[in-house]
């Protein structure tokens, strides 16, 4: 039996295989009986040699291979001691003896083939694709994420509202292994209550994080007279000067990358900054207010800030407080 299990959601593809794993029986057995190797470097007489082995004491043994479509990649970079096998390995006869080999694999054989993002046109993908069972697990947004969140609880006994699902999906995003964790705390301090947003707010780990956004939006934004009053619930709230500058400067960052890669398609940009669906609509909106050179200007304010916390020149909130009335205040939209 061969599977393909493919995609950026490795939170719902180990679920998969840990699925597989039940399905073959007893765990302590099966754990003596299971091989893992490196698709990468992997020859197809290796794999062969590893398949064609009988399980001990058992009637199956598991097979996983972790990274062997992705040579079969286009463009893929490959290591300069890897490009011989590389090019053998990438000629059509070697796809065809290899689907070959897998129709004659022991029955007490269940082969895994484990990868990242794979295209539809990879070849060896193609190849296997008609003697074998194919899953693919692409990262969730938008709907579909909120869906398994909504699904998540329920499977765990528990019930959630809409807000708080909406401002979980705003929070986390599409990290389903820190979204699991999340509901877990949330179900364990609401017990049989509905989770509700004011329970997301109080409990997710993330949203300490997510206080410091309006204050870098007002800046971004040049609402001068809401960023310092922003600041002060910062520091009252126990923010640091660095943490404040620091995330100032990430969302200036992301805004130059943002910019850098206007030529690709949205979910390309969205892939390179790796943020969820209502933080780069955010970026992008803002990237639309600046141009490079305003945002080498704010990178060297930054700087200056940074100095002078560093040489004493002033107190960390006072350069914290200077640097946000500047940024927010002193500069031109285009």
């Amino acid at each position: 039996m061969l599977y393909i299990l493919h995609g950026q959601d490795d939170f719902s593809l180990y679920q998969t295989i840990e699925r597989i794993k039940t399905d073959l029986g007893n765990s302590e057995m099966l754990a003596v009986n299971t091989i893992k190797l490196d698709g990468e470097h992997l020859t197809l007489n290796e794999l062969r040699s590893n398949c064609d082995i009988v399980p001990f004491l058992s009637s199956q043994r598991l097979v996983t291979v972790k990274g062997l479509l992705g040579r079969f990649e286009s463009g893929q970079r490959k290591s300069r001691s890897s490009k011989s096998n590389t090019k053998s390995a990438n000629k059509p006869g070697k796809w065809q003896e290899m689907a070959s080999y897998i129709k004659q694999i022991p029955e007490t054989t269940v082969l895994v083939l484990i990868d990242g993002k794979i295209s539809g046109n990879n070849p060896l993908l193609k190849n296997l694709s008609p003697i074998a069972k194919v899953e693919a697990f692409p990262l969730l947004r938008g709907k579909r994420l909120k869906t398994w969140i909504q699904q998540r609880v329920i499977n765990e006994k528990g019930s959630i509202t809409f807000q708080a699902i909406d401002l979980l999906a705003e929070l986390i995003g599409g990290n389903l292994w820190a979204l699991n964790s999340e509901i877990q705390k949330l179900l364990l301090y609401t017990q049989e209550r509905t989770i509700d947003e004011d329970d997301v707010r109080q409990l997710v780990s993330h949203v300490q994080e997510a206080s410091i956004f309006p204050l870098v939006d007002a800046i971004l934004e040049g609402q001068a007279k809401t960023a310092p009053r922003l600041l002060h619930q910062l520091y009252q709230a126990g923010a640091s000067p660095t943490y404040i500058i620091t995330m100032i400067t990430r969302q200036f960052r992301l805004i130059a990358l943002g910019k850098e890669l206007g030529d690709l398609s949205r979910q390309q940009v969205q892939a390179k900054l790796g943020l969820a669906d209502y933080s780069l609509d955010k970026t992008l909106n803002q990237a639309k207010l600046y141009n490079l050179e305003q945002v080498r200007e704010a990178y060297g304010k930054l700087l200056e800030a940074d100095l002078a916390i560093k040489t004493g020149k002033y107190n960390d909130q006072l350069a914290v407080e200077l640097l946000v009335t500047e940024l927010s205040s002193c500069r031109t939209r285009t």
